[in-house]
């Protein structure tokens, strides 16, 4: 079973990012150039970057009316220079809903690591983008460092809401953005690793619950919550906060979680805000 603390070790023994580790990992496993996978990781930003803008212009509605709109709303609101958060923050916050409200409408995204959860990644390393100078390399690296925590989570633990829980589906985007951005500002391998714990942990237990079995709500609007817990991650770990338990048990405790956890709170709509009487109206609505 594969570890991020190897790859911490080889990275820091060689001198080079993580995201070089895990790069050169996948040259091998795959068989694949280096040229090959660029060119794949870079197919990939281009969806992301194309998922945002459409989500931002506010026209698509999904087919329930429960979606679409939002991440205009918080971009006009940013841009009016009313966020109590700041740009980098807000611009998260309506990437990540943008990106959400595609995939609600039946748009085209990137699962990262799925569709539910597809928002976080991009909101936060477009925000980050947004407020540094960086390369389109160092965005691309930044995503080869996403995808490798991305792989560990599904073998360690899960990517699945069916089967974790949404701490499986937002928690593990959530780590795996503020892996990433701690690379692309510039942080440690060790870095990268302290910020993806912080953030894993601040969603451990988090429930599946999608009303009316719908990704929709409160699904959309927890890619923002995760976003947002990715850059306050990153922000620690860059400062040097530590945590206290290694991301791989970190990792290893939320699989263990969503083993624990009721079959009614993974994605069946049959606990949580699903069956909240306005959940169950609006069930029996759409159906």
């Amino acid at each position: 079973m594969r570890a991020y603390e190897a790859w911490i070790i080889e990275a820091e023994n060689k001198g080079i990012k993580i995201s070089e580790v895990i790069l050169q990992n996948q040259i091998e496993e795959l068989e694949q150039s280096e040229q090959v996978l660029i060119e794949r990781m870079s197919t990939n930003l281009n969806v992301m970057r194309e998922s945002v803008q459409a989500g931002l212009v506010g026209k698509r509605r999904s087919l329930s009316g429960l979606v679409g709109g939002d991440a205009a709303k918080v971009e006009s609101y940013r841009e009016k220079g009313g966020s109590l958060v700041g740009e980098v923050m807000s611009g998260a916050i309506s990437k990540a809903l943008a990106v959400a409200e595609v995939n609600a409408c039946m748009g085209k995204i990137v699962a990262a690591p799925t569709a539910g959860s597809c928002g976080v990644l991009p909101a936060v390393l477009l925000a980050v983008e947004e407020s540094r100078q960086v390369s389109e390399r160092e965005l691309l690296m930044a995503l080869f460092t996403a995808a490798g925590l991305g792989m560990i989570l599904a073998e360690r633990a899960s990517v699945s809401g069916a089967e974790g829980g949404c701490q499986a589906e937002i928690g593990s985007a959530a780590a795996m953005a503020a892996a990433a951005a701690v690379e692309l500002a510039g942080g440690s391998p060790r870095q990268t690793a302290d910020a993806a714990a912080i953030a894993m942990k601040s969603m451990l237990g988090l429930v599946c619950d999608p009303v009316g079995g719908l990704v929709e709500v409160p699904c959309v609007k927890r890619n923002a919550t995760g976003a947002m817990i990715a850059l306050m991650a990153a922000d620690m770990a860059l400062a040097g906060v530590r945590s206290a338990i290694p991301v791989d048990e970190v990792i290893d405790t939320m699989g263990e979680i969503g083993k624990q956890m009721s079959c009614s709170l993974k994605e069946t709509a049959q606990g949580g805000l699903a069956v909240t009487p306005t959940g169950r109206r609006i069930q029996a609505d759409f159906l």
